[in-house]
């Protein structure tokens, strides 16, 4: 990895990562000040997802609402946190790789005294923290809307927060390192967006159509959101340490070959 291209590439995304972080943050916060409200109508809540079809309390993650993070994890991070994270992914690992080659930009880059596999392995570890900035507020920030919100007045399981967090770190690691994978190879920025883009949300609708009946629940076999599961987490039921490392052992294997491939690709002159 190069430090100064490093140091260079966050300070260029830098303000994206953190109005990404700071939005992600305030909607959790709106998530914790609305809860009370929600807290003391739970059973109603609870009697209306009954009645709704079994698939569609699964589709979107409707785990329950008599703890905040099950909530949470239904309302945000089954939903608005997975558009958020996805939309990160593709649109920054497009702007890494896929922009600078489209540009020219790439080819000034690797005039310098560098190596291909230096500036690939370079621009991977800013994806990475950016997503772990992204994730990283929002940790806080639910930590922070618990203590200022809540107290101890409902119940609130920290660990199973951070474990929440945790997966849905490395569930977004691994689509970064799809979306770093198709943007190394590709020449033309739309290309790589589009084809991101496409791979991302086309796994994304496979696990959604999978959940809603078991006569398509194989569609689920397709996509790596079967891997994360917020429900089950803060449900407390299986453990998901194995699809957890799934999604790491993807992640990595997708930017290694990211790299791999970019540093042996002939570029455009």
């Amino acid at each position: 990895m190069s430090g100064a291209l490093y140091k260079q590439m966050m300070k260029v995304n830098l303000k994206g990562f953190l109005n990404y972080a700071v939005g992600s943050a305030f909607y959790i916060l709106l998530m914790f000040w609305l809860y009370p409200g929600i807290a003391k109508n739970t059973r109603a809540l609870d009697d209306i997802v009954a009645t709704m079809p079994a698939g569609v309390g699964e589709a979107f993650n409707l785990s329950g609402f008599d703890s905040a993070e099950a909530f949470i994890s239904g309302e945000y991070y089954g939903l608005v946190l997975v558009i958020i994270l996805a939309i990160v992914c593709v649109q920054l690992s497009t702007q890494l790789m896929a922009r600078m080659v489209d540009r020219g930009s790439m080819a000034y880059l690797l005039s310098t005294p560098t190596t291909r596999v230096r500036v690939a392995a370079t621009q991977a570890c800013v994806l990475v923290s950016g997503l772990f900035i992204i994730v990283g507020a929002t940790t806080l920030a639910g930590f922070a809307g618990q203590a200022w919100l809540l107290g101890d007045r409902y119940v609130f399981d920290g660990g199973r927060f951070l474990l929440l967090n945790a997966a849905a770190f490395l569930m977004f690691f691994a689509v970064a390192g799809i979306a770093f994978l198709v943007s190394a190879v590709s020449n033309d920025e739309k290309k790589a967006l589009g084809i991101s883009g496409m791979i991302v949300f086309g796994f994304y609708s496979l696990d959604l159509l999978g959940k809603l009946g078991d006569s398509v629940s194989w569609m689920r076999d397709l996509s790596i959101f079967s891997l994360y599961r917020p429900g089950d987490i803060v449900g407390g039921g299986s453990s998901p340490a194995l699809g957890l490392a799934a999604l790491g052992a993807i992640g990595l294997a997708a930017l290694g070959c990211g790299i791999a491939l970019f540093a042996r690709r002939d570029l455009p002159l």
